[in-house]
C-alpha cells in the first residue's frame, strides 16, 4: 500500500510540473549580444563551483579511514541531489522571491516557475534562471561542507533527512537574510561578497551542532587519514572551483571578477605560509596537510571580502586567517570537547568569522546563534523518529560495510 501511495504522489507531482511548464521555442531563447560575455562567464563559474562538491568528498575521504571512503562519497552524492531538488522546488523561492518580515521569502517562484531564462532582470547582469543555477551550486557545496564535522558517526538515512529539512529551515533563510533582501540586507548592511556568512559560517556552525549532538567517535576508530594524495587532489579541486566561487559572485565578467580571482590566489598562499610558520613553531615541523589547511583557511577568510579588497589587504587577511585557524583547530581538537572530525569549525568557522570581521563585523553572532540552534533542534527532533547515530559496532566496522555493504577498496 505504501508503495502505491508513493507512486501516486510521484505521478501527481510529475503531472503538475508538466501542466505548468511552457515549452521553449527557438524564438524565445535569444538574449542580447551585449550580455553574452557575462552569461558565458557565469556558466563557467557554475561548472567550477559544481566541481567543489566532488572535491570535498575526496578531500574529506582521504582524511578518514579507508573503511569510510564509500560512505563519504555516498553522503556527498545524496546531499548534492537533495540540495539541487530542494533548491529547484522551494529553496530558491524562499531565498530570493519576496520578503516576509525580513525572515523568509515567499512561494511565488516555487517549482522554479516565473523564472526567466531569456530576459535580464533589472539590476542584474544575467538571466534569472542562470542566477538560480549559480546559487544552487552554493547550496550544494554548503551542505557538503557540513558533512565533515560529523563523519563516521551519523547514519546515511539520518543525514539525508536532516539535509532535506535543513535546506528549507536554515539554508534558505540564511541566503534570504544576506542576499535576498532579508534581515541583514535591510538592517545590518552586511558585506558578504561570496558567502563567508551564508556558506562557511552557516556550514561550520551546523556541523558543530551535529558533532555536539552525536558526540565523540568511539575509541576503536582510528583517527588518521588513509590517503594524502587523495586529500591533495580534493583540495586542488576545491581551490580550482573557488576561482569561480569568488570570481562569479559579482555576476559579471568585469574588473571586480578579475580582482576576486586574483585575491583568491593571493590570500590562500599567505594562509599557507602563516599556518606552516605557526605549526613549525609549536610542532617543530610543518606537513602537507598543514600547508593544505593553511591555504584552505586563507580561501575561507577571503571569501566575504573578495570583491572589496585589493591584493595588499588580501595578504593580511590570508596571513591572519592561516594563523587563527591553526589555533582554532588546536582548540577544537584539544579543549572544546566536540569531535569536529575534519576540522570544519576550526577552519571554515574561524576563517569565515575572521573574514567577516575583516570585511565588516555585523551579523556574525546572529548567524552562529541561528544556525547552531536551528540545526541542533532539527537533528534532535529527527532523532525521535530516525536512528541518527551509528552504533559502536557499526562505527568500528565502518559505514562503508555496515550501512552500504560497499567497501571502497578490495584489499587482499
Amino acid at each position: 500500500m505504501r508503495k502505491i501511495v508513493y507512486a501516486a504522489a510521484f505521478v501527481f507531482v510529475l503531472a503538475f510540473v508538466f501542466a505548468v511548464s511552457v515549452p521553449y521555442s527557438s524564438a524565445d531563447s535569444a538574449v542580447t549580444e551585449a550580455d553574452s560575455g557575462n552569461i558565458s562567464w557565469i556558466l563557467i563559474c557554475c561548472a567550477l563551483v559544481f566541481i567543489m562538491s566532488p572535491g570535498v568528498a575526496l578531500f574529506y575521504g582521504g582524511m578518514l579511514r579507508k573503511q569510510s571512503m564509500t560512505s563519504v562519497m555516498a553522503q556527498t552524492a545524496i546531499v548534492m541531489g537533495i540540495m539541487a531538488i530542494s533548491w529547484t522546488l522551494i529553496g530558491y523561492s524562499l531565498a530570493f522571491s519576496g520578503d516576509i518580515f525580513g525572515i523568509i521569502g515567499n512561494l511565488d517562484k516555487a517549482l522554479s516557475e516565473n523564472i526567466e531564462y531569456n530576459v535580464i532582470p533589472d539590476g542584474s547582469t544575467v538571466p534569472e534562471l542562470e542566477f538560480m543555477l549559480f546559487q544552487m551550486m552554493f547550496a550544494m557545496i554548503t551542505a557538503g561542507i557540513v558533512l565533515g564535522a560529523c563523519m563516521e558517526r551519523v547514519r546515511f538515512n539520518a543525514i539525508a533527512v536532516f539535509i532535506a529539512v535543513w535546506s528549507v529551515l536554515v539554508y534558505a533563510p540564511m541566503a534570504h537574510w544576506v542576499w535576498g533582501g532579508g534581515l541583514f540586507d535591510q538592517y545590518l548592511t552586511v558585506l558578504d561578497f561570496a558567502g563567508g556568512t551564508v556558506v562557511h559560517i552557516c556550514a561550520a556552525t551546523t556541523g558543530l551542532a551535529l558533532a555536539v549532538f552525536v558526540g565523540q567517535r568511539s575509541e576503536r576508530v582510528m583517527r588518521r587519514g588513509h590517503s594524502m594524495p587523495m586529500v591533495f587532489i580534493g583540495f586542488a579541486m576545491l581551490w580550482f572551483g573557488w576561482l569561480g566561487f569568488n570570481g562569479g559572485s559579482g555576476l559579471a565578467a568585469d574588473g571586480i571578477a578579475v580582482n576576486a580571482v586574483a585575491v583568491t590566489i593571493i590570500a590562500p598562499a599567505a594562509g599557507m605560509i602563516s599556518w606552516a610558520a605557526v605549526q613549525y613553531r609549536y610542532a617543530g615541523h610543518t606537513s602537507a596537510l598543514g600547508l593544505i589547511s593553511g591555504a584552505l583557511a586563507g580561501l575561507v577568510a577571503i571569501t566575504p571580502a573578495a570583491g572589496y579588497v585589493r591584493p595588499g589587504p588580501a595578504i593580511i587577511i590570508g596571513l591572519v586567517g592561516g594563523a587563527l585557524c591553526y589555533y582554532g583547530v588546536m582548540f577544537m581538537r584539544n579543549r572544546s570537547g566536540a569531535d569536529d572530525a575534519l576540522d570544519v569549525f576550526g577552519v571554515h568557522g574561524v576563517g569565515a568569522i575572521w573574514g567577516a570581521i575583516a570585511t565588516e563585523i555585523a551579523a556574525v553572532i546572529a548567524t552562529v546563534a541561528f544556525c547552531f540552534a536551528a540545526s541542533y533542534g532539527i537533528i534532535w527532533v529527527l532523532s525521535k523518529f530516525v536512528r541518527v547515530r551509528l552504533s559502536e559496532e557499526e562505527e568500528a566496522i565502518g559505514a562503508d560495510i555496515s550501512e552500504l555493504a560497499e567497501p571502497a577498496y578490495n584489499l587482499r
